[in-house]
């Protein structure tokens, strides 16, 4: 029944996120923490906070990565 249950949030969370144009990093997240999370019996747990740290790695990455393009830019 566990098991079942963790299928179908995870398939949940990765259908809702890929709906969502801001949710760069959110299913690579939940894939991990979901993993992670199952090994402590706290899959869904693992997920939900998988998405979120996945996203703000996400974002953070999408900022280096458009300050290098500007600085580029500036240079030429």
């Amino acid at each position: 029944m566990r098991k079942m249950t963790f299928i179908a949030v995870t398939f949940g969370l990765l259908m809702v996120a890929t709906t969502q144009a801001q949710a760069a990093g959110c299913i690579k997240g939940a894939i991990v923490g979901g993993a992670a999370g199952h090994l402590k019996h706290h899959a869904l747990a693992g997920a939900a906070v998988g998405c979120v740290v996945g996203h703000h790695l996400a974002s953070k990455k999408q900022k280096q990565e458009a300050e290098q393009r500007q600085q580029q830019q500036q240079q030429h």
